[in-house]
């Protein structure tokens, strides 16, 4: 069961780091140059907060 939890979180990260750099981009033109980057640095923190999350929920 534990991996449907990460699994269906990882879907909602990725789009909601989609959104997140989409609005950062309408901002700031710096970040339409490292969007790669951008993009990652996103997905990673709230991949770590929330897995670290789902970890301690479901432990």
């Amino acid at each position: 069961m534990e991996i449907i939890y990460f699994t269906l979180t990882a879907i909602v990260l990725y789009l909601a780091a989609d959104y997140i750099v989409r609005r950062l981009e309408t901002a700031s033109d710096l970040v339409r140059e490292y969007r790669a980057v951008v993009f990652f640095g996103v997905l990673l923190v709230l991949a770590l907060v929330s897995f670290a999350f789902i970890r301690r929920v479901v432990s």
